[in-house]
């Protein structure tokens, strides 16, 4: 993908995994299994559906090197990760490890999917063909999540899906719909006759970014907190871990300026997410998304560290200053 900032070199790249659980604290239900067994039950669920979705996974990577008709760093990578994970799950069920195995086809979507969204991005979404491709990286995205939710597994709490890793599948997501957004916006006479359509992967689109965002609480700097670097300090307690929870805010941002400008006119929707900038994993509350609130709140916070914390690194605030006057003059 080509972002629009050149910090964005780095962006669309695969994290890792960590997290804990969070069980009764007087054993279980009468009629209900013990917890232990639970669990038990539902890693073997995990194993075996992790299984076959990786079967199918590596029947989709071989279409595409086979279309392609040439070989992809990106393909052989995610291909050589399932290819570990079907000898993993040949092993006995009971002594594979469910956090290595979803890992494993966690990182092999990443790198399939990334070549997927490069060709989309080069091919700048074709009109025919992009909004059901869309739908079906969304779908290979999500998949690591609603395995975890579907086995009673709250992601946030299980130690299957570290921070980084769900904060990756999120952001993957909100980016693909940002860059996919950018492309609609270009497009007038579609966009007079589905501009509900573009809300809707607009919605979409910040619902994960701001998700993304919300993982990781930011750090509380107190008297037992020592940092050598004060700027870095004023970062973590911003909730700021890297340069993606920056680009994170920026896509949410203009994203929310789309939705003002080209949707404005359409009747409110109750769409709800969790519209915190930073840190709602700790205090989470949702409410129907409002563009230019959650677009100006954001994008306050995203100059203010630029310019701030980060003045040294001379991250580009123009786009985001002219967003924030766009909402100025729309709510006055």
């Amino acid at each position: 993908m080509s972002p629009p900032t050149n910090q964005e070199s780095s962006a669309l790249r695969p994290a890792s995994a960590g997290g804990s659980g969070d069980c009764g604290q007087h054993g279980h239900v009468a009629g209900a299994r013990p917890p232990i067994v639970a669990m038990a039950a539902a890693f073997c669920n995990v194993v075996r559906r992790v299984e076959e979705l990786g079967d199918l996974a590596q029947a989709h990577i071989q279409q595409l090197s086979e279309a392609a008709g040439e070989d992809d760093h990106f393909l052989i990578r995610a291909s050589a990760a399932l290819e570990k994970l079907k000898l993993l799950c040949g092993e006995e069920k009971e002594c594979s490890n469910p956090s290595n195995l979803l890992e494993l086809y966690t990182q092999a979507i990443l790198d399939m999917t990334y070549f997927e969204e490069n060709k989309l991005v080069d091919e700048d979404f074709p009109e025919d063909s992009s909004s059901q491709k869309v739908k079906e990286l969304i779908s290979f995205l999500s998949e690591p999540e609603i395995l975890v939710k579907e086995n009673n597994m709250h992601p946030k709490h299980c130690n299957l899906l570290g921070d980084e890793l769900l904060e990756c599948l999120s952001w993957r997501r909100g980016a693909l719909l940002y860059m996919y957004c950018h492309s609609l916006t270009k497009r007038r006479e579609w966009l007079l006759r589905k501009s509900s359509l573009l809300k809707k992967y607009l919605l979409d689109g910040i619902s994960y970014l701001l998700q993304m965002l919300n993982y990781r609480c930011p750090i509380q700097l107190n008297e037992g907190v020592s940092f050598q670097d004060l700027d870095t300090a004023k970062l973590l307690s911003a909730g700021i871990f890297s340069d993606i929870h920056l680009l994170a805010m920026m896509y949410s941002g203009e994203m929310c300026y789309w939705g003002s400008k080209y949707c404005a006119d359409q009747q409110p929707e109750n769409h709800e997410v969790d519209t915190s900038v930073s840190g709602a994993g700790c205090t989470t509350h949702k409410e129907p998304l409002d563009f230019r609130e959650v677009g100006e709140k954001i994008l306050k916070k995203y100059v203010s560290v630029c310019e701030g914390p980060l003045k040294e690194q001379e991250w580009n605030t123009t786009n985001a200053k002219q967003i924030l006057n766009f909402f100025h003059h729309r709510c006055n």
